[in-house]
């Protein structure tokens, strides 16, 4: 019984030790990975590098750094490591199959952060949707929509669709279309639709604005409006530019026609 109890003691001398090891590097491991990739963020964040790479490249350095930590603690505790990487290895072979989907979208994140179609900021539309990215993750891209909605589109998605990104250039133009009566005088409806623009300083003067009559419909004569602006007047442009035109109109006696139909009822007296 003695003998019993003197080898459990040298055992749990042992063992406990490298237990109380492996504890250690794991805790003290795992604070230092979350301590060196925060930094790593704010090393890259005070170089001006963009949004979307620092995050990127933020999660690789703690995902490897976790990774090996992990490790290091089992073949601490006494665990052979050549083994345990090998069945890790196999593990990793065939979870990799069954997550083909998955490693597609790691790829299509790679090249996403390489070839920089979009970043973090930039209004997009791809993949069947359209918001403000907010991230390029590993495996998703997450957008913000203009309804403060949150989409999460696979990256293999988004790269293997167009995509449109309506924030890589500084201006944009504006377009628009505005309808008056067949009966209302065209150039004085060039004029007024003229002043509007020019009384705006946010169109900018060069490139000019498009102004021309484009279309003999079915109920209108049709002015294509197209000024530029700066991206980030689109919008607001474009709805007071809307509203002051049909302001504009109603004051001068210009009409803007809706399309309507004659109805013709024959009476059979028989």
């Amino acid at each position: 019984m003695d003998n019993i109890l003197v080898q459990m003691q040298d055992y749990l001398t042992l063992y406990g030790i490298k237990i109380i090891g492996a504890a250690a590097i794991l805790i003290i491991g795992i604070w230092l990975s979350k301590v060196l990739s925060n930094t790593l963020g704010k090393i890259l964040t005070r170089k001006n590098i963009d949004a979307t790479l620092t995050k990127f490249f933020v999660n690789i350095v703690k995902i490897s750094l976790s990774a090996f930590v992990v490790i290091a603690a089992i073949d601490q505790a006494g665990v052979e490591t050549t083994s345990f990487v090998a069945v890790i290895g196999a593990a990793g072979l065939a979870v990799g199959f069954a997550l083909q989907g998955s490693l597609s979208n790691f790829a299509s994140g790679i090249m996403l952060i390489i070839f920089r179609p979009i970043k973090a900021g930039d209004f997009i539309e791809g993949g069947g949707s359209s918001g403000t990215v907010e991230e390029i993750g590993i495996f998703v891209t997450i957008l913000k929509t203009p309804d403060n909605k949150i989409i999460f589109v696979p990256n293999s998605k988004l790269l293997s669709d167009n995509i449109v990104n309506y924030s890589t250039k500084d201006t944009r133009r504006v377009d628009m279309v505005f309808g008056i009566g067949y009966g209302d005088d065209i150039d004085k409806a060039r004029n007024v639709i003229k002043s509007v623009l020019e009384n705006d300083e946010r169109i900018l003067k060069d490139p000019a604005p498009l102004l021309a009559v484009t279309e003999l419909a079915d109920s209108s004569v049709n002015f294509k409006v197209a000024p530029w602006v700066n991206t980030a007047d689109y919008w607001s442009v474009y709805f007071e530019t809307t509203e002051t035109i049909k302001k504009k109109f109603d004051e001068n006696g210009i009409s803007i026609p809706f399309p309507q139909r004659d109805v013709h009822l024959f009476q059979n007296n028989s």
